[in-house]
């Protein structure tokens, strides 16, 4: 199903050279996390949405071309910008994604359906 969603992986991503323009395009304190989040939620703010067509087929090869976050440069690199994100983001992150299913836990990085404690 074609649906909005707040954000997609900078790997699939396609838009118009001037909503890059309009947005201030990437975050450059996001060298390689969070980037491509940062920046559908930049587009989102101008009021445009992020369409999710799942009749498209990518292939995508996460960190192939980077590696991975195992040395301790990287590691400290990501928490910084982690640190940035949340920073900049915080009044979303608090708010919630409006496109996150309700019925999904946010308590763990899974797919687990969320309980309810009575």
């Amino acid at each position: 199903m074609i649906e909005n969603l707040s954000a997609v992986t900078a790997a699939c991503i396609m838009t118009k050279k001037s909503i890059y323009e309009e947005v201030g395009y990437m975050n450059e304190k996001l060298q390689v996390a969070f980037n491509d989040i940062d920046f559908c939620l930049k587009i989102r703010e101008t009021g445009k949405l992020i369409i999710y067509n799942p009749y498209i087929e990518f292939v995508h090869y996460e960190s192939k071309s980077r590696g991975y976050e195992d040395s301790p440069e990287k590691i400290k690199r990501f928490q910084g910008e982690i640190a940035e994100f949340k920073n900049r983001w915080e009044d979303f992150l608090i708010k919630g994604d409006p496109y996150y299913n309700i019925n999904l836990s946010l308590d763990t990085e899974q797919y687990n359906i969320k309980t309810y404690r009575v």
